[in-house]
């Protein structure tokens, strides 16, 4: 589970976005950083607007740690075309991300949470890491056992977001394939997104 998983509202907050779009974000209520100083607001620099960028980014697929997104940054520059677009896709590929993002849990930190756990299967083998890289055309399911977890069955049920086209899904079945790795505009998320202001912040 990650680090900060007790405090994960607080990310909405110190941010200032709904970064999940989740009705139950304390953000929908409190549009304010949290903390004695959080209504106070500076108009930020172009490094204060950058760092916030990839906080955002960061934030979204469970809080990852500086070192490993660094990683997938430097991934994303040795890959050829669009640096942002490559770091976005890269994270995508993430199994944890592609677990949420099939609808079989409700959050990305209970994704972190089933992968761990030994709840998924990606080609009819178990994989507990949560960092690792679906490719194109993997199928990913959870163990038969596995589909009956309350935040699994919570998550299906859930009109909160819907499953994107570049993976098809059988939710009753708790099984999908990973079609493609998607563009910045393919991927739903409920905020903006600025990777560019994410490569800019590295190749200062």
């Amino acid at each position: 589970m990650g680090k900060r998983l007790n405090s994960k509202h607080k990310i909405d907050r110190r941010l200032g976005v709904n970064l999940w779009g989740r009705a139950k974000s304390p953000f929908n209520d409190r549009e304010y950083g949290p903390g004695q100083h959080g209504q106070r607001r500076r108009k930020p620099s172009d490094y204060g607007i950058q760092l916030m960028a990839k906080q955002k980014l960061k934030g979204y697929y469970g809080n990852i740690g500086e070192k490993q997104f660094r990683k997938y940054y430097q991934e994303a520059v040795r890959r050829r075309g669009d640096t942002g677009e490559n770091l976005v896709g890269i994270l995508e590929c993430r199994l944890d991300a592609v677990v949420y993002r099939m609808k079989f849990v409700p959050t990305v930190f209970a994704a972190r949470q089933v992968v761990s756990h030994n709840h998924v299967r990606v080609n009819g083998k178990r994989v507990n890491v949560p960092s690792y890289m679906v490719k194109e055309g993997d199928v990913i399911e959870l163990k038969e056992k596995s589909r009956e977890l309350p935040m699994v069955l919570e998550a299906a049920a859930s009109n909160e977001r819907d499953i994107p086209d570049y993976m098809d899904v059988d939710l009753d079945k708790k099984r999908g394939t990973f079609t493609r790795t998607p563009k910045l505009e393919d991927v739903p998320y409920p905020v903006q997104m600025e990777p560019n202001l994410v490569v800019e912040f590295y190749s200062r």
